[in-house]
């Protein structure tokens, strides 16, 4: 006869043939991850090779060097960085890399220290008269305070100051950029916000952020929403700003694994490419994309804490300019994980719309034809919603749709502006630049001139012929409503 226990029951374990299966799968996944990461670097092998400003890193003050820092202090670190340049890769460069295509070959028409202004190094400039408010400008990723020189021109014709600062790891070599990190970009920028804090006494401040500075604006007026201490911004302008990204950017560490060893160190680059622009690294470090992900990250960790502490409602108005369609940055993120989370303050958020005159047909991806919508449901919200568009389907002339707070009425105006012929949408690089930049502008102001006009080509012909890439001339690099832009951007006037 059989008796019954009278102890507690065990706890049944997963069958053996189910964690042998998890094993193996587990197993599997990981020989596929480690044979494509590997396969890539096999396949780079006969890619360019690594030159100098590949592999020569420039001195960077450290976070805690540059929070100990004035503004004085960083012009004086950043001369040390580019003599590191000069002394280290113009002044040791092969006859072979004396071209004129070389950024970096002093002979070249886009050797930028030969340049009026080297628009890669931090930059102040002072309005004629007394001072009306202090704005701090932060560039993008690969980027130079170049990108954000009209902006600074307009804020300083309007009597402002502006102070525009160079990120450790840009403007020199794309090197820098292996060894960057974002808490270096992050301490750059209180840096720049306490020399701003020190010129405006009681005038208030702006910040200016583009791409992944756009993460860094926020990330900041994050953390002075929280700190009263810290100088207080008055206004928050986001150009194309970097508040997500594609996953990609999550696992593109994984794509260096095999740079740590030297046969494979072209691994750690996404792209190994000749550096034809004077202001933009055009090679692009595995570690540039691992790090601006980890600044994304970092930001939504600080917008949520804002959001439970409350402190996000001591936010400044924020204005936003941003194309329906980026490769760089994921729009959607920009509603979700930033302006769905903003109190009631006055802040505001632009997109502008594809081209729904383009001739494209069938060629449009159904989704991108759709995401507006999908995007942005009519409803109510705490922020204005603007969209400029198409005033019709069958014109080119665009319209400025505006929905306020509170409300799913939106009330339209004309602009006076067109989208030019055979352009189907704006692009993240394009935002910041007018038709009439030296450098990407279609129609260059006489005088502007930085050696290359990047802008102004059309390439038609054989493939393989031209050194620079044809993904580089068909994306569109200077935005055609720059105009309607930079209103929106003039300083507000002062409190009385």
């Amino acid at each position: 006869m059989a008796t019954q226990s009278s102890g507690p029951q065990p706890v049944r374990s997963l069958p053996v043939r189910l964690l042998r299966w998890l094993a193996g799968a587990i197993g599997i996944i990981l020989l596929l991850v480690i044979a494509g990461t590997f396969g890539r670097a096999w396949l780079l092998a006969p890619a360019a090779p690594l030159e100098a400003w590949h592999t020569e890193v420039p001195p960077e003050l450290s976070p805690v060097e540059l929070d100990a820092s004035d503004w004085a202090g960083y012009l004086a670190a950043e001369d040390k960085a580019f003599a590191s340049v000069r002394d280290r890769v113009t002044q040791r460069l092969d006859p072979e890399e004396r071209v004129p295509l070389n950024r970096y070959f002093s002979g070249s028409p886009i050797y930028a220290p030969g340049f009026k202004r080297d628009w890669n190094r931090s930059f102040i400039l002072e309005p004629t008269g007394a001072s009306q408010g202090v704005v701090v400008l932060l560039h993008g990723l690969t980027d130079a305070p170049y990108s954000l020189r009209h902006v600074a021109l307009r804020y300083q014709a309007a009597g402002w100051t502006a102070i525009a600062i160079r990120m450790p790891g840009h403007g020199t070599v794309p090197a820098g950029l292996t060894a960057a990190k974002w808490q270096d970009w992050a301490a750059a920028t209180r840096l720049a916000l306490r020399e701003a804090g020190r010129r405006a006494g009681t005038a208030p401040i702006d910040i200016v952020g583009y791409s992944n500075g756009g993460a860094l604006a926020m990330q900041y007026a994050l953390a002075a929403a929280a700190d009263p201490k810290l100088p207080q911004p008055h206004r928050v302008v986001l150009l194309s700003p970097m508040i997500g990204l594609t996953e990609f950017a999550r696992f593109s560490g994984v794509a260096g694994w095999p740079a740590l060893f030297p046969a494979f160190a072209k691994s750690a680059w996404l792209d190994i490419v000749p550096e034809y622009n004077p202001f933009k690294y055009n090679s692009f470090p595995v570690n540039a994309a691992r790090e601006s992900f980890a600044l994304t990250q970092a930001l939504h960790g600080a917008m949520r804490a804002a959001v439970a502490d409350g402190s996000v409602k001591r936010l400044p108005p924020v204005l936003t300019f941003q194309s329906l369609v980026d490769s760089t940055v994921s729009t959607p993120a920009v509603v979700t994980a930033l302006y769905d989370q903003l109190p009631a303050n006055g802040s505001e958020l632009v997109i502008f719309d594809i081209n729904r005159n383009a001739d494209l047909g069938a060629m449009l991806r159904p989704a991108v034809a759709r995401r507006l919508d999908t995007m942005l449901p009519a409803q109510a919200r705490n922020y204005r919603v603007t969209v400029i568009t198409n005033a019709a389907p069958t014109v080119a002339d665009v319209i400025e749709r505006t929905t306020p707070p509170g409300t799913a009425v939106a009330a339209t105006r004309p602009l006076g502006l067109a989208f030019p012929p055979q352009i189907f949408s704006l692009t993240h690089i394009a935002m910041p630049f007018p038709t009439g930049d030296g450098l990407y502008g279609a129609t260059p102001d006489a005088g502007d001139d930085f050696g290359i006009r990047l802008g102004t080509l059309a390439a038609r012909g054989e493939r393989g012929v031209l050194s620079l890439s044809l993904d580089t001339l068909l994306r569109l690099s200077w935005n055609p409503f720059y105009p309607y832009m930079a209103e929106r951007i003039a300083p507000a006037q002062p409190p009385a």
